[in-house]
């Protein structure tokens, strides 16, 4: 079984994003394409002589060929040992927590998230480094730059070894490990919450319907909460990983999971509802006829932290990305601890994690997470909820409320424009630009604006630098409206307006969203022209 040396020719493909390489599974299965990324990553890594990589993904489409491909390149790379879940799988929280526990150089996390799968899905690709979380931009930039030059391939010619059965085996003196992929993931939630209050909770009659949308948190979820919480048989649904994900969009918001919401807002509502995405690191939180936003359920877990076991001591600080709410803010001013505003990408988290500035951090996108692992984690933000509800008695619904009696409500959206030409898309973003001297202190669309700028961020910790994060315009009432080109699709652009408007009388709590920020949508309308530059009437999602 010799190490081959094959030719190839140099990758011309854009720069991956800050969610790693997403594309079509057509583009990933042309000839040596995926084989490019990957050795222009080992290319860019150190000698991996004595290294341990991890190796896992959702388990869509074309996910077991991506992980064969892996290994036999590793073997060339000179890797020591590959764990790989079985069957392929890991989750993203997952990939971390195994590669934190094992002391791992670094590991390959094989998904496209939230984006649909099978034969006409999505693909995607990215390398976490040795703290579990995602690399930095300066790994990423080097990867892009090796891909346009790579001209040679190593691997080895060794066959298939077998994903399903755990235990060792090897390639060309690489032992590679099929590891259980819950084992790890699950003793750390063990550590962080109170099992034996969860126990007793679904004990006493209480109701979860948690919808894994045939995606990778399935296994994780019956494990952890039919088998060991004594929740239920049935309480997990859709738990079965398939790789097209049973024809569902496996992205845990109210629209893609409206099978969770009519369950939780039908007659003989279960207690709680949740979800999670394709890779399982995203969550969606729902009470009996009451729907969390993501960014109320990071302030409800920040506000009640020293209630669960693994965040007693407190919080160091919190994060949160640009686009999400203030909510978060509020609760930690009302603590005495730091609140981070970053730009979006959870490798912006991952250096004040590990300089211990911020214990809990989260995205408007439905992600949360804290200083366990370096990803955001559907799953753990599901389990803290329970033991909130365990320890307080109290439902989902009480405890978002208390949070707007205490802090006021921030009435929040998000608007998606997708598969927008890019060259439309970026004609809208540089006329934004070209307003933002103009804006300040003029009013528009009946909005007085205080401020108008491009977000830049200097991070707290490296010094780095990062510009043009999102068009952000305020007004004097403290409501804001801001503008990004998202980079997690793989067709076209997709453009998502973000608008917040914080209300503190109670008796207008119950508005309806929507109903309530139409002044913030005629004012993003008038100042983006979203309609004449993308020929778009309307989102073509709203959450």
């Amino acid at each position: 079984m010799p190490i081959l040396t094959l030719p190839t020719t140099p990758f011309t493909d854009q720069k991956p994003g800050t969610s790693g390489l997403r594309k079509k599974v057509s583009v990933f299965s042309q000839k040596n394409y995926l084989e490019n990324f990957v050795q222009a990553l080992f290319d860019v890594l150190p000698d991996a002589t004595g290294l341990t990589l991890v190796v896992g993904g959702d388990g869509r489409f074309y996910n077991r060929v991506a992980v064969q491909t892996i290994l036999r390149m590793a073997a060339a790379k000179g890797y020591a040992r590959v764990l790989v879940g079985q069957g392929g799988i890991l989750s993203t929280p997952a990939v971390s927590a195994v590669i934190r526990a094992t002391g791992a150089s670094g590991g390959i996390v094989l998904s496209a998230s939230h984006n649909p799968g099978g034969p006409d899905g999505d693909f995607g690709i990215k390398y976490n480094i040795a703290n579990g979380g995602p690399a930095p931009e300066k790994v990423t930039d080097a990867v892009f730059a090796r891909s346009r030059e790579v001209r040679e391939l190593r691997t080895s010619d060794a066959a298939d070894i077998s994903l399903d059965v755990l235990g060792s085996s090897s390639i060309e003196g690489m032992e590679v490990l099929v590891i259980d992929p819950v084992v790890q993931y699950a003793d750390l939630m063990r550590k962080l919450f109170d099992f034996d209050a969860i126990r007793a909770l679904f004990a006493s009659g209480f109701r979860l319907r948690f919808d894994a949308m045939h995606a990778v948190g399935g296994p994780y979820a019956k494990a952890i909460l039919e088998g060991e919480l004594g929740a239920p048989a049935g309480t997990v649904v859709n738990a079965v990983p398939l790789e097209d994900f049973g024809g569902l969009h496996p992205d845990p918001n109210p629209v893609n999971a409206e099978d969770l919401i009519a369950h939780l807002f039908a007659d003989n509502a279960p207690d709680m509802g949740a979800a999670s995405d394709g890779d399982a690191d995203r969550n969606m939180v729902v009470g009996r006829r009451f729907v969390v936003s993501p960014s109320d359920s990071l302030a409800v877990l920040a506000a009640h932290a020293k209630l669960v076991p693994g965040y007693r001591a407190g919080l160091a600080g919190v994060a949160r990305s640009m686009p999400t709410s203030t909510a978060v803010d509020r609760v930690a001013a009302s603590l005495g601890i730091p609140c981070f505003e970053t730009p979006t990408g959870w490798k912006f988290f991952g250096n004040l994690l590990d300089a211990d500035r911020v214990t809990l951090c989260g995205e408007e996108s439905y992600g949360t997470g804290s200083s366990h692992v370096r990803e955001k984690d559907g799953l753990w933000a599901v389990l803290f909820w329970i033991n909130l509800l365990a320890v307080t008695g109290k439902s989902v619904e009480a405890l978002v409320r208390e949070l707007w009696t205490t802090h006021g409500r921030c009435v929040y959206s998000r608007h998606d424009y997708e598969a927008i030409p890019t060259d439309k898309a970026d004609t809208l973003m540089a006329g934004l630009r070209g307003q933002l001297a103009t804006l300040p202190g003029t009013t528009v669309a009946g909005c007085a604006i205080a401020f108008a700028d491009d977000f830049s961020y200097t991070d707290p910790v490296d010094g780095s630098v990062s510009s043009k994060q999102g068009i952000r315009i305020g007004l004097k009432d403290g409501s804001r409206v801001v503008f990004r080109l998202s980079g997690t699709g793989t067709e076209g652009a997709t453009l998502r307006v973000y608008l917040e408007r914080h209300e503190p009388d109670a008796t207008r709590h119950d508005l309806d969203a929507q109903l309530a920020l139409q002044p913030l949508v005629h004012l993003a309308e008038t100042v983006a022209q979203i309609r004449t530059l993308t020929g778009m009437d309307q989102p073509s999602v709203m959450t």
